[in-house]
């Protein structure tokens, strides 16, 4: 979020009134507040209506919305757009060559939030406009967020189960938008969840968060659209962008309250993500499974080693460390002899961390390191992903503790579905270890993970001096890493080491930041037309 004094990030919401101060505009703009940016709010269309009912619906005239936008884009040019009820045809057009003549100076995500009828039932959309949705924003759109009926409807669906979502996200992608969010808070639950199908180019899955018993809930699309386009004006990319969206929609569900005889409006408000209750989970699949979190681990992972040999293990073990990682990557010529040596490799390092007392994580081999009896593995989420739905089954049936890597939002909420035994949060610093396409974290960011994971969080990624062990332990972090750092006489440094740690648990612990930053590169402008 922006500071008092900043320049805050400038979207536009293209949408309609709600005289009842539910949803629309109003929603928009607490939305918008939430996240610290600046909402220009350009009336589409003007509503009548209260808690119960929708009784007239005006569109304005193209040339109100030309004027509005044209002043607009002379001073508070957007960094995103949002729509909403857009009223007709005419409208439609008038948003899409908008978007175009923006997009010639800078680029602007575009979200589009189909509304296409009210939650009171009235209609909002005929055959035509639904048409110019599909030809005209459809190809526009960064990320569209409609629910399973307006999914359904901007492809001429009658309509479509749970199972059929994944499918039908991916149409409406096929048909030129980025990204796409099919919202499910209009459906059944799964296991008193809400889930939405979530369909980007970093991830695809459930996103999952228990269901928020309330009766006001109005303005729930809204907050979640305009939360979207908050995110990608931050800089967010899809993804990160849609994982924050929820948990804002889901703070002011809480925040709802009684406006009327009908639903209320939800309340949006700053502080949303400080919550670790409104994290949600991320599946892996299609199918959506989420494991019992676990029990919390009676010991800390402390200064936990990596290291490429059993040789190196050896030292580590010498200098005093018990938190180790043994990681030997699989060269692409991997012979029957490596494969041998690997496997003496293996069962000697655990039972060297057995005799010592120390926990033994072994990277990638985790059926070999299931086989020999080693305690925990560590794999990437890449590697995660290429065990499928019957390999995950399988390592989590295996009972090996499990670490899992997350540089992002999207990978913090999908690690969290598998329960592990920590999740590592990096690269902290920058790192030479290997290249990789993330920003560092950050101590902002690494004592935003430790508040909110709910499970213990390793600092990862160029700790490279005591102090900033020590600094990583005030951000909360239940271990550090420790790879370069350790060099070739590991007894020679890990003392300081370790006594960084312990002043880092010592001193006041640092503050998470009420919204992470952004991790991942992003062109905001993700499809143009």
């Amino acid at each position: 979020m922006t500071g008092p004094s900043e320049a805050r990030p400038v979207i536009w919401s293209i949408a309609g009134t709600d005289s009842g101060g539910g949803a629309g505009l109003g929603a928009d703009q607490r939305a918008a507040d939430a996240f610290g940016v600046h909402l220009c709010p350009v009336v589409a269309a003007v509503t009548a209506q209260n808690s119960r009912a929708v009784t007239r619906v005006e569109p304005v005239s193209p040339l109100v919305l030309e004027a509005q936008l044209q002043a607009l884009a002379e001073d508070m040019p957007p960094h995103a757009l949002k729509t909403g009820l857009l009223g007709g045809v005419e409208q439609v057009r008038v948003v899409a060559r908008w978007v175009d003549r923006l997009r010639r100076d800078r680029p602007v995500a575009l979200v589009v939030d189909p509304v296409l009828a009210s939650s009171t039932g009235a209609a909002f959309a005929d055959a035509a406009t639904l048409a110019a949705y599909r030809e005209l924003l459809l190809p526009r759109a960064t990320v569209v967020t409609p629910n399973r009926a307006e999914a359904a409807h901007l492809l001429a669906l009658r309509g479509v189960d749970a199972s059929g979502l994944p499918a039908l996200a991916r149409q409406l992608r096929r048909q030129g938008a980025g990204a796409v969010c099919i919202t499910g808070g209009d459906a059944a639950d799964t296991d008193g969840r809400v889930l939405d199908w979530l369909c980007t180019g970093q991830a695809e899955g459930w996103l999952a968060a228990p269901r928020i018993a309330t009766d006001h809930r109005h303005g729930t699309g809204c907050t979640f659209a305009t939360s979207t386009a908050a995110a990608l004006a931050l800089g967010f990319v899809p993804a990160d962008a849609l994982v924050l969206a929820k948990m804002a929609t889901g703070h002011a569900l809480h925040g709802g309250y009684a406006a009327g005889s009908g639903s209320g409006p939800v309340h949006a408000r700053a502080g949303f993500a400080g919550d670790p209750g409104s994290l949600p989970l991320l599946s892996w699949g299609e199918a959506p499974r989420f494991a019992v979190p676990r029990a919390a681990p009676g010991t800390r992972l402390d200064l936990y080693a990596i290291v490429d040999s059993e040789t190196r293990l050896a030292g580590a073990l010498a200098a005093g460390l018990r938190t180790l990682q043994l990681r030997i990557k699989t060269p692409p010529d991997a012979s029957a002899a490596w494969h041998r040596a690997l496997r003496e490799a293996l069962h000697g390092s655990i039972a060297a961390c057995r005799t010592a007392g120390a926990t033994l994580f072994v990277n990638d081999h985790w059926q070999l390191a299931a086989e020999l009896g080693a305690p925990g593995v560590h794999l990437g989420q890449e590697d995660l992903l290429a065990l499928g739905e019957l390999g995950r089954a399988e390592l989590q049936a295996s009972g090996l503790a499990l670490g899992i890597s997350s540089h992002s939002l999207w990978e913090l909420a999908r690690a969290k579905a598998l329960a592990p035994r920590y999740v590592a949060c990096g690269p902290v610093w920058p790192t030479l270890t290997k290249a990789m396409p993330w920003r560092p974290q950050g101590l902002d960011n690494l004592a935003w993970w430790c508040a909110m994971a709910g499970l213990p969080v390793v600092a990862i990624g160029g700790v490279l001096t005591a102090e900033q062990v020590e600094a990583a332990a005030r951000c909360g972090a239940d271990g550090v890493c420790a790879v370069r750092v350790l060099g070739n006489e590991p007894a020679r440094v890990v003392p300081a080491l370790q006594e960084a740690l312990l002043a880092g648990r010592r001193a006041r612990r640092l503050p998470a930041p009420p919204l992470p930053h952004p991790t991942l590169a992003s062109d905001i402008a993700s499809t143009q037309a």
